[in-house]
């Protein structure tokens, strides 16, 4: 799949474009070229010494970096010449960028528009623009976009929407999607946070004592990227089956012989008490294969002409199908969140 390949991953230098790489590079048929496009160079030489087995480096590291493997190149994602200069001979594009805190977005809803819904109809203009014959375009979505509450939930479902449409824009471009849920450990997600808490003694801070979360790992979301890459058709949007948990469990099963009580703060601003993967507006779009759901887009020009829905879920969301205790800890041990 990735034999010869150029890879443009956007906002590659946060966990999920770390994980990605390291995936990458691992396959029996790797690509020919990585590239990892963000604004933030600190962490591109972080992750430059990461992949080159290095602690530290001065500045002639960079000097060969147009020659390795894995390329990092400077530019924002809300600057559309920025893409058009990055994506010549780019086959696949993975759009992981985004601002995703949901308070901040909350707090600066503009500002998410810029970083999660412009930027993704920058992609498109500069594919058109610039004539560059990209095979593949992947955005990365989340739980929150489906039904939305948030001002991130919001401009993320309208990612989806750009993308989704962008294949009747670009006939020679293939748009497709991944929608999940809160993935374990990665920059804003609650489980280092309660890892910190328990270390400091402080304590554990959930909002709500009905909050129910899907439990992903970083491995599980580069799956399902992979899988999408793989299997979707143009317009369709891949949803993995993943369990979900209480956070009132998962923050006793962390404080378990700790010394840290549980605190209840109340709802976040844009927050749900649930989260929605698949709704069921969109159920009846929905084939099921392989432990992912592919969801059709509702455009006609795209709707699926081979679907066979025969899925009895109404909707699916984070509240059904818990995982009890026991099962909680096997899954937090496996990810190095408790001993």
């Amino acid at each position: 799949m990735f034999d010869d390949k150029t890879i443009l991953i956007t906002g590659g230098t946060g966990s999920l474009g770390h994980a990605l790489t390291k995936r990458l590079l691992e396959e029996k048929c790797p690509p020919k070229k990585i590239i990892i496009f963000s604004r933030d160079e600190a962490k591109q030489h972080a992750m430059r010494l990461h992949f080159q087995n290095l602690s530290i480096a001065t500045d002639e590291v960079i000097y060969s970096n147009f020659l390795k493997t894995v390329v990092f190149i400077i530019g924002d994602i809300r600057d559309q010449h920025s893409i058009e200069e990055s994506i010549r001979g780019v086959d696949i594009i993975i759009h992981a960028a985004a601002l995703k805190q949901v308070p901040t977005a909350e707090y600066f809803p503009f500002e998410a528009i810029k970083t999660n819904t412009i930027s993704a109809n920058n992609i498109i203009s500069a594919i058109i623009e610039s004539g560059e014959p990209v095979e593949t375009v992947l955005g990365a979505s989340t739980d929150k976009a489906c039904h939305p509450v948030s001002a991130y939930g919001m401009t993320k479902s309208m990612m989806e929407r750009l993308f989704i449409s962008a294949n009747i824009r670009c006939n020679d471009t293939r748009f497709i999607l991944t929608r999940y849920g809160n993935v374990m450990g990665t920059t804003g997600s609650v489980l280092p946070l309660f890892r910190n808490q328990i270390e400091n003694k402080k304590p554990i801070t959930v909002t709500s004592i009905e909050m129910t979360r899907y439990m992903m790992s970083l491995n599980q979301a580069v799956d399902t990227i992979f899988y999408a890459l793989e299997n979707a058709k143009p317009g369709e949007i891949i949803v993995p089956t993943i369990p979900s948990a209480r956070m009132i469990d998962v923050a006793e099963v962390m404080s378990d012989g700790t010394d840290s009580e549980v605190k209840i703060t109340g709802i976040r601003p844009g927050e749900k008490i649930h989260e929605l993967l698949i709704s069921e507006e969109e159920m009846p779009y929905c084939n099921m294969n392989n432990g992912y759901f592919s969801i059709s887009s509702m455009l006609p020009e795209l709707k699926n002409c081979d679907l066979d829905n025969n899925i009895e879920l109404k909707e699916y969301t984070s509240q059904y199908n818990l995982l009890n205790k026991k099962d909680l800890s096997d899954i937090l041990r496996k990810q190095g969140f408790i001993k």
